[in-house]
């Protein structure tokens, strides 16, 4: 875990992205989408550290039309970043993968993002 990365604007995990050898993370200046990424677009636009800080309920734009960014930001929401970063190390050490495969993790099997936020707080399923 790189938890000086921490996480994403759009809520995503870059300490554990397995793309991090090679990214500085969105918040670095040398995002590989920060011309393109809508999440990253929008929360600098509106001032904001990430999607996390905006107050605009149930936004689906770009990732957050996924329940895994959308569950992480609504974790940082209720809990803050530092909490989500203590959890996610915690579940990493006890064996939770963030990419298993390719950019598919355990915290990717989730249909519901209440489920997917007491996993995250637990460890367990």
């Amino acid at each position: 875990m790189k938890r000086q990365l921490g996480i994403a604007r759009c809520g995503l995990a870059c300490c554990l992205c397995s793309e991090n050898e090679t990214c500085a993370g969105c918040n670095s200046g040398e995002c590989r989408g920060k011309d393109w990424c809508e999440n990253r677009k929008c929360s600098v636009g509106k001032n904001y550290i990430g999607c996390y800080g905006c107050s605009e309920p149930n936004c689906t734009k770009g990732l957050l039309s996924k329940i895994k960014p959308a569950a992480f930001c609504e974790f940082v929401r209720r809990y803050g970043t530092e909490k989500l970063l203590d959890c996610l190390e915690r579940n990493e050490k006890n064996g939770v993968v963030y990419h298993r495969e390719g950019i598919k993790g355990d915290y990717d099997d989730f249909d519901d993002a209440e489920e997917l936020i007491d996993f995250i707080l637990t460890g367990k399923r």
